[in-house]
């Protein structure tokens, strides 16, 4: 059975940083996997916001966060990074880890439905 752990969360203020950390362990390691970040705010559908293929050759990412957000995969180290920049008071929420077995187009990386492994998510505050 595959474990994914999201680590990283907190509070910050606005214009702040933070970094999100995932790694899978069990069945399948973080390094066998593509890697996508989403999160949900309170009363709100879960939300793509990152992910990156098992190589690293690609990167999306949701228009909310680009040039604010870097994901970033260490597959020595079997982990896959959310670097947070410029915080916003609307980036609050749960962030939530996911994998899935490498393959398909990077269309296929912002769907939710794609993913079969996810953590328990992590909170991230941000406070005006």
């Amino acid at each position: 059975q595959v474990h994914v752990t999201e680590s990283g969360g907190g509070l910050v203020q606005t214009g702040g940083s933070l970094r999100l950390s995932c790694v899978a362990s069990g069945g399948s390691a973080t390094s066998d996997l593509d890697v996508g970040w989403f999160r949900q705010a309170p009363g709100k559908e879960l939300e793509f916001v990152a992910a990156i293929y098992r190589s690293g050759s690609t990167t999306v990412y949701a228009d909310s966060v680009q040039g604010r957000f870097i994901i970033s995969r260490d597959n020595v180290k079997n982990t896959v990074s959310l670097e947070m920049r410029n915080l916003e008071p609307a980036d609050t929420a749960v962030y939530y880890c996911a994998g899935r077995a490498p393959g398909g187009s990077s269309y296929v990386l912002r769907s939710s439905g794609n993913y079969d492994k996810w953590g328990q998510g992590t909170q991230v505050t941000v406070s005006s």
